[in-house]
């Protein structure tokens, strides 16, 4: 991205501010963004980030976004629209199971690892090595000498992935304790959305200030001036998807790929082909 873009990209996403201040802000937080407006953001957003891949497939970058924060904190929604236009052979999802018996007596880190980026990927981690700050230490699943070990292991290990030339990003989504109910209670009630609500979720739900002192600690241990940690404010989930998107796009240094348009070749001759004769299930048309 030119230096000329990256700013207009980012004046089109900071907050007004005039002699009010904090009070125009504040009124413009409040305001419920449109259906339309969202839309077209997020579009021109999305375009960037196919710019973004063109770039990362032609230099061989290697991308690590970390997506971190409470249960229904909104993650699931940020990563779905970044992967919404882009190619799964640069942009990867990883999102890991529970460890199994053998990964256990591994070295804790080296399942992720092993996701880690080669040349010309962005990897995405809907959670990740910082579950040991979170869950595991909260939940028990994991001893306290092994969790003060990760907290002061964590930032070296870090720093080696970026000497070693890999961009590391990491947000913490932050959801109110009122606005995660809300949400937790609409799972309930939705159908289509009872899946998202595990025994563990309830529980986060129940030891709200066990998760706030755990991710106080993460923070404090963790936010390094090499690989520091990005609050993403989410009650507002469209606000927090423009945001964070825009945020991901202005701290990669990309550049815009010249594209030439191919032309498409005509299409060849029939040369007596004939439709296959064998009768084939054909899907209803219900609509």
């Amino acid at each position: 991205m030119s230096k000329k873009s990256k700013k207009k990209n980012k004046d089109a996403h900071e907050p007004a501010s005039d002699s009010k201040g904090k009070q125009v802000q504040s009124q413009e937080a409040n305001q419920k963004l449109g259906k339309k407006e969202y839309q077209a953001e997020l579009f021109k957003l999305q375009v960037e980030l196919v710019k973004l891949q063109d770039w990362v497939k032609k230099t061989g970058a290697r991308i690590v976004i970390i997506f971190e924060g409470r249960d229904a904190a909104g993650k699931g929604g940020i990563i779905k629209r970044i992967l919404e236009r882009v190619s799964p052979r640069v942009f990867r999802l990883v999102a890991l199971p529970a460890p199994t018996e053998r990964q256990k007596t591994q070295i804790y880190a080296q399942r992720y690892v092993e996701q880690l980026p080669a040349g010309g990927e962005i990897v995405i981690f809907d959670r990740s090595w910082y579950n040991r700050a979170g869950v595991e230490h909260v939940m028990g699943f994991c001893t306290e000498g092994e969790y003060k070990q990760f907290l002061k292991g964590c930032p070296p290990f870090e720093n080696i992935l970026i000497n070693n030339g890999i961009i590391l990003l990491k947000y913490w989504l932050d959801v109110s304790e009122q606005e995660q109910h809300k949400r937790f209670l609409a799972r309930i009630q939705d159908p289509s959305k009872r899946w998202k609500l595990s025994p563990m979720d309830l529980e986060s739900h129940r030891r709200w200030y066990d998760y706030s002192r755990a991710r106080n600690a993460m923070l404090a241990a963790t936010d390094t001036a090499t690989a520091p940690w990005c609050i993403v404010p989410s009650d507002d989930k469209k606000r927090a998807r423009l945001n964070c998107i825009a945020d991901i796009l202005s701290r990669i240094p990309y550049e815009e790929v010249p594209y030439t348009p191919p032309k498409l070749p005509g299409r060849q001759k029939a040369k007596g082909y004939q439709g296959p004769k064998l009768k084939h299930q054909v899907v209803p048309q219900r609509w």
